[in-house]
């Protein structure tokens, strides 16, 4: 069975008066009904809640300081969100069931489980699960960019076949989507540089952007996932998308050796690093060769931050750049003690280590 994560934009719930638009989102419901019909296995990632509770509340006290909206809004807007995609379903005659979660809940091996384990038994029994961020409790350091970046985690986790990112604009485009000559790049490999073609500006409700798109659907297409952006305000889009191979989208086009589940967890872990290690020219050459290796104590020329055993470390190279990232294998004392000796253990193994 093909499993499948669909994230939902704000741009694509929201009217232009920020007001939740019930229409698209019984569209979309219907589409996703249409596809457990047809055997697919779905997860679905809704933004939606903050724009939920801001028509509900109609808040005059300005008085509130951002977060504080944001909490409100999202404490109101959820449950008025969550009870929508119940009674939309209900008519489909199927159950949702709700998955809140936070950026934190994604730092452990033990919690990243533990997620995977809830939505997979949700799965098992015909639940479709609706994950957002918990915007009342989260702490804004500590947030997902958007949930493009929850999506991509979701869809890395639960190990799905396509990741579709649904936003209010056809795909990228390689000239600025204003443009009458800009033109929808309809697919993309893993070598292409789309450095020039990225507009960074953010969405009108989401807090993120392309750029942040892009980001993420690199990642997940490296891990071996299928990643489409399109427009979720066309008509039967999802339907198209996964009928029509010349519907109007953007593809990343994916790895074809899928990596491991520990690999995927790490690869989406840097923002959990307790510290960095340094390595030299000859070990950046020797990671990046054909061949599978550790990272040994003679490659490692400096140490920075403090980190136990099983930590999250950034991998450095000697320019300064994060060329990855992977679990430790002893503590940054250990490792200051034996960097640069040919004896000791791999500070990080093959299997706890993800390159980017």
């Amino acid at each position: 069975m093909k499993r499948i994560v669909i994230k939902v934009g704000s741009n694509v719930l929201t009217r232009k008066d920020g007001t939740l638009d019930v229409t698209r989102m019984s569209a979309l419901v219907d589409q996703v009904a249409q596809l457990r019909r047809e055997g697919l296995e779905v997860i679905l990632v809704s933004s939606g809640a903050v724009a939920s509770g801001r028509s509900e509340m109609k808040l005059s006290s300005c008085h509130l300081d951002t977060t504080s909206q944001r909490q409100l809004f999202s404490a109101v807007g959820q449950a008025k969100l969550i009870n929508r995609y119940y009674e939309l379903f209900r008519d489909h005659g199927i159950a949702v069931g709700q998955v809140l979660t936070m950026k934190e809940n994604f730092g452990t091996r033990r919690h990243y489980l533990n997620q995977k384990n809830c939505m997979t038994v949700m799965l098992e029994h015909g639940v479709i699960p609706i994950v957002n961020e918990n915007d009342t409790i989260s702490v804004t350091e500590l947030m997902f960019t958007d949930n493009d970046e929850l999506s991509g985690l979701i869809a890395s986790m639960m190990d799905a076949d396509v990741l579709i990112i649904l936003s209010n604009i056809d795909g990228i485009f390689d000239g600025p989507p204003s443009d009458a000559t800009s033109h929808v790049i309809r697919e993309i490999e893993q070598s292409v540089d789309l450095t020039a073609y990225i507009q960074t500006s953010k969405s009108s409700f989401g807090r993120g952007g392309m750029l942040t798109k892009t980001n993420i659907a690199r990642k997940v297409a490296d891990e071996g996932i299928e990643v489409i952006i399109a427009n979720g305000k066309r008509d039967d889009i999802l339907l198209n998308l996964l009928h029509n191979t010349d519907t109007l989208c953007t593809r990343f086009i994916p790895n074809s050796k899928p990596i491991s589940g520990v690999k995927k967890w790490i690869a989406h872990s840097d923002g959990f690093a307790k510290g960095d290690i340094t390595i030299n020219d000859n070990a950046l050459e020797v990671l990046r060769g054909a061949k599978a290796v550790s990272i040994l104590p003679v490659g490692i020329i400096d140490v920075t931050g403090e980190f136990d055993k099983d930590d999250i470390i950034r991998i450095m190279d000697a320019a300064g750049n994060q060329i990855g990232v992977g679990k430790a294998n002893c503590t940054s004392v250990q490792v200051k003690m034996a960097m640069g000796k040919h004896a000791g253990r791999p500070v990080v193994h093959y299997d706890y280590l993800y390159m980017e």
